[in-house]
């Protein structure tokens, strides 16, 4: 029976991994055709994106570099209180990095010659993020970084989670924005396709959520 007992625990993390990896993959692609668009990345994007265009880092190492900034403060934030299994957020964090890299590589020779088409990649983009987020979460492992944050910053002041995540994501763009105007003298990475990710990736991660874990809804 305990034998019985470890093997479905253990069948079912692997499971939940894969789901994980999976989501993250699929995440990873929806961010390159934001890149690609050119409309407009993400909220959490936004910011690696910027940070990519002024330095020799890629997006996906601009990416980890700020996953481990985001790390640092659940832990200043929470102190006694961080549970040492989040560090799990720092092997994923590096996972996802890579794999931004590699999507975006991978559809490097895509080219978004008209509106249109810059248009179809930042639905495309949003309909990845919004799947991504969807398996991600209901892996049911560890939230990303910058989920970790958001969480953090509930339980260190009590704040209700949808300000918070709003607040969060606010500030990423607003920074990005900042960084953008000094270093670049233009806005790069914020433009309507933020503002659309920003609403339609948690309507579009809900619809999956709806499909593939309908017991989520029982």
């Amino acid at each position: 029976m305990i034998r019985k007992d470890v093997a479905t625990l253990t069948n079912s993390l692997i499971k939940r991994i894969l789901i994980l990896c999976f989501g993250l993959f699929i995440m990873a692609f929806g961010v390159a055709f934001s890149i690609k668009a050119a409309l407009g990345t993400s909220p959490i994007s936004s910011l690696p994106y910027v940070i990519s265009l002024i330095s020799p880092l890629t997006v996906g190492t601009a990416t980890i570099a700020m996953h481990c900034v985001l790390i640092t403060l659940q832990i200043v934030l929470l102190r006694k209180h961080y549970q040492l299994l989040q560090l799990a957020q720092l092997p994923i964090a590096f996972l996802f990095g890579y794999m931004t890299d590699f999507a975006v590589w991978a559809i490097s020779p895509l080219q978004a010659n008209n509106y249109f088409i810059s248009i179809l990649y930042c639905m495309i983009g949003i309909l990845f993020v919004g799947i991504g987020v969807s398996l991600e979460v209901n892996a049911r492992l560890v939230p990303l970084a910058g989920e970790g944050l958001v969480l953090a910053v509930c339980q260190a002041f009590r704040r209700p989670f949808p300000q918070t995540k709003i607040g969060f994501d606010c500030t990423l763009v607003i920074l990005a924005v900042l960084i953008s105007l000094f270093a670049l003298h233009n806005i790069e990475g914020v433009r309507e396709g933020t503002a659309a990710a920003a609403v339609f990736v948690g309507l579009t991660s809900k619809q999956v959520t709806r499909i593939l874990f309908p017991s989520k809804h029982q």
